[in-house]
């Protein structure tokens, strides 16, 4: 029964997020707010939606270790999973930007203060407004450097509706945080009847769960022959769950981290990335790439199992 409310809820966490990213799309733009300015803030920052619902919620109910694993779980699954599906399904990337010299250094930045904010044990308030410091950045960085998340261009041509768009921004709103807090539930329960830890459920059945969007937008990118977009976002969406999401769950409570008891998952995040870095230096978008990265979670999955 916990798993069938934890699908469910995930579900609702999911498509709540859409509501939100969609409705908030529409009602910029209605008011003239420049594609540029939406898709660098607006839509950067809600790919993260249903993870930072989700460690919110785990740190105010002091779910320490689902919070952090949530994090640590997506940049393993949206760089190794995501990543690497992109590279088999594509027929050619050819990237006109040099994702090298001016994303790749994204990749890291986030985990490697993350591991340097968690040697003392814990994420607390301080470290939390360093890390929506270091967002702001982020955002600054897009701007700059003209590289933005895509719009869904389809919004554009319908009609805006007022009273359609409040409906739906509230449903989503109510799919997200109801969603959020049953999936902790739920999940919770999971650890415990089956012997296994919080931070295993959040690394895997939580994290996969909110990569699911990402999964699915970068396989039709890629599928579209626009598979530099979806290296982009991956970049994006890992920096904005560590700054934001992190961020705003550990100025909510003080979040434990141990370090040597999950050195592995953290580690596995850490090289990911930094295999990213060496994709983009080398331009190695292609099969290979992707199966190495595949090979990866393979060895993440196999720890946790053994």
């Amino acid at each position: 029964m916990d798993f069938l409310i934890f699908v469910i809820s995930m579900a609702a966490l999911i498509y709540g997020a859409d509501f939100i990213i969609q409705q908030s799309e529409k009602i910029a733009l209605h008011y003239n707010i420049s594609h540029f300015v939406i898709g660098a803030t607006l839509v950067a920052v809600g790919t993260s939606l249903p993870e930072m619902a989700v460690s919110m919620s785990a740190a105010i109910k002091g779910n320490a270790d689902i919070a952090v694993a949530n994090v640590v779980g997506s940049t393993i699954f949206n760089i190794s999973l995501v990543l690497g599906a992109v590279f088999l399904v594509a027929k050619k990337i050819s990237p006109d930007r040099d994702l090298f010299a001016k994303d790749s250094a994204w990749s890291l930045f986030p985990i490697l203060i993350f591991i340097l904010m968690a040697i003392d044990g814990k994420l607390n308030a301080i470290d939390g407004i360093l890390f929506l410091l270091l967002m702001a950045g982020y955002v600054l960085f897009l701007i700059g450097s003209n590289q933005v998340e895509q719009i869904d261009e389809e919004l554009t041509k319908e009609k805006f509706d007022w009273k359609k768009s409040i409906v739906l921004l509230l449903i989503g709103f109510v799919f997200v945080v109801v969603g959020a807090d049953f999936a902790i539930d739920s999940a919770s329960n999971i650890a415990r009847t089956f012997g296994i830890s919080e931070w295993a459920i959040g690394l895997f059945l939580i994290a996969f769960g909110t990569s699911l969007p990402e999964l699915t937008i970068s396989i039709k990118s890629a599928l579209k022959n626009n598979a530099d977009l979806a290296i982009g976002n991956i970049i994006g969406s890992n920096v904005a769950n560590f700054t934001m999401v992190l961020g705003v769950s550990s100025i909510i409570s003080v979040l434990n981290v141990d370090l040597s008891k999950n050195f592995f998952d953290i580690a596995a995040a850490f090289i990911v990335s930094l295999m990213l870095v060496f994709i983009t230096a080398n331009k190695l978008y292609n099969k290979s790439a992707g199966i190495a990265l595949l090979v990866v979670l393979a060895l993440v999955i196999q720890n946790s199992l053994v």
